[in-house]
């Protein structure tokens, strides 16, 4: 199973949709998932139009249209491997030994709000994973998604991915 994850994408407040490429890669995957701050509705319709299946939870700037059709942690299988996905995770000290705490039944948790990709895994075994965001870097150097395999109960070919800077 090919899985997209992204998060934080804000549309339309800090882009008026999602690049060409990450559109390309939602056709692509399997399973997409999107770790919340969509900001506006019509960004979820677009995305469960277009994605074979879409998993996301909301975040801290989604408004109520979004916190009706979302839960706040989303949970599923996908390849074998038990998925979590959620906006905030706090601080990154202490992150690992929290979330480890919080999600002990997951294999993988994915995660937004600091728009800094993160890959990391806790002594328990539990992967955290933040995609970053793919329109609004901030201070990261790009702007960004990732994409991996799930299969058999494992978590493979883990990748980020940059994209261009708009206008480069």
């Amino acid at each position: 199973m090919r899985i997209l994850m992204m998060a934080d994408t804000h549309v339309p407040k800090r882009a008026r949709d999602l690049p060409e490429q990450l559109w390309a890669a939602v056709e692509a995957a399997d399973v997409v998932v999107h770790a919340g701050d969509w900001v506006e509705v019509e960004l979820l319709d677009a995305l469960e139009g277009r994605a074979a299946r879409l998993i996301g939870c909301y975040g801290n700037n989604d408004g109520a249209a979004l916190r009706a059709r979302l839960p706040e942690v989303a949970r599923a299988e996908v390849g074998g491997v038990r998925l979590a996905v959620v906006h905030e995770t706090g601080a990154a000290a202490g992150r690992e030994e929290r979330c480890a705490a919080a999600f002990p039944d997951t294999d993988v948790l994915v995660f937004g709000h600091s728009h800094i990709p993160w890959d990391s895994t806790t002594a328990s075994g539990l992967r955290l994973l933040n995609p970053g965001s793919p329109t609004d870097r901030r201070r990261q150097p790009d702007c960004t998604y990732l994409t991996a395999v799930a299969a058999d109960g494992h978590l493979t070919e883990v990748r980020l991915h940059r994209l261009p800077r708009r206008g480069a």
